[in-house]
């Protein structure tokens, strides 16, 4: 597995789609800040994107997919002069899968968010800019395009299973944004995210989570990433922010967490589980990174219970 197939799959990554948006004439929707990743794709039209806290409006075109990954407020709007209505008030009459606002509907949106499990924000978030937009017209968009086209004809369709299908599409939507970002703009990326941009780097990364509970060396490290112990090790201290062997403790301590929270196996066999030969030294790893115990951790889980998810909603 390769690291952000790792990291997806450790967050329960899922998708939520929602009410399309058609609009015409002049515009505007103001949104409240939502919960996990926003999504809005253009299908049809152009418009503007305001985010709070961000300097200038962001044009979006026909074709073009945003993601939102921060919970900051926004703006959707035909033009800056326009007044904007609660989104609320817009998505609470929606009919056929579709709100509507302005006169006509020259401008269609397709949206929804992502979710994810609890290390969400320092595991993969963090390390992305609060807005990852990506423009149609371009070759390493195409991947894209297909996603979102094969997204908007599961929706306006409806064939059997047409949500499931159109939300696993999302997810493969998220993965297709996730490598152009990575392509286009490296150096707007932090934490092991800018690692896989980096191609000693994500040799190095790749081998620690092929083989997560393996005792590397920074020295078989750098073989794997066919360079010099120490040009790998600075080069993933610049990059991740981290040596390698911190890395790969902070990633057998996310493993052992999921483990402590899905099941209920003993803290020895998560230790062999994750790569430490006993109970003990899994727990000065695990009290090193997290600040308590993996026994401490377990008994706060069972004290506050089973997370749950949240609604999906029906805004854009």
């Amino acid at each position: 597995m390769d690291p952000l197939e790792d990291v997806l799959a450790l967050l329960r990554t899922r998708s939520h789609l929602s009410s399309s948006l058609a609009a015409g004439g002049r515009w505007a929707v103001r949104f409240q800040a939502p919960p996990g990743v926003k999504f809005n794709a253009v299908r049809r039209g152009s418009c503007l994107l305001e985010v709070d806290g961000l300097p200038e409006p962001i044009a979006l075109s026909e074709g073009d997919c945003y993601l939102l990954t921060r919970p900051l407020p926004f703006t959707l709007r035909s033009d800056s002069e326009a007044t904007p209505v609660d989104a609320a008030s817009v998505f609470a009459d929606v009919t056929g899968g579709v709100a509507r606002t302005g006169t006509g509907d020259d401008v269609f949106l397709i949206g929804g968010r992502f979710s994810f499990g609890e290390r969400a924000q320092e595991l993969l978030l963090d390390g992305l800019p609060p807005v990852v937009h990506v423009p149609a017209g371009t070759e390493q968009a195409e991947a894209l395009e297909w996603a979102l086209t094969a997204i908007d004809l599961e929706l306006r369709r409806k064939p059997p299973a047409s949500t499931l299908v159109a939300e696993h599409l999302a997810v493969v939507m998220l993965v297709h944004v996730l490598r152009l970002h990575l392509d286009r703009r490296p150096h707007a990326l932090s934490g092991w995210l800018s690692g896989l941009a980096d191609p000693v780097v994500a040799a190095a990364l790749a081998a620690m989570h092929e083989n997560p509970t393996r005792a590397w060396t920074v020295a078989e490290l750098a073989q794997a990433a066919k360079v010099s112990r120490s040009t790998l090790a600075a080069r993933f201290k610049d990059t991740v922010g981290q040596a390698p062997l911190e890395y790969l403790t902070g990633w057998r301590i996310e493993l052992a967490s999921r483990r402590l929270r899905e099941g209920t196996e003993t803290l020895a066999s998560v230790a062999r589980s994750v790569g430490y030969g006993s109970e003990s030294a899994l727990s000065v790893a695990f009290k090193r990174v997290t600040g308590i115990s993996p026994s401490t951790y377990r008994r706060q889980l069972n004290a506050v219970g089973p997370a749950h998810d949240e609604n999906s909603g029906t805004v854009a």
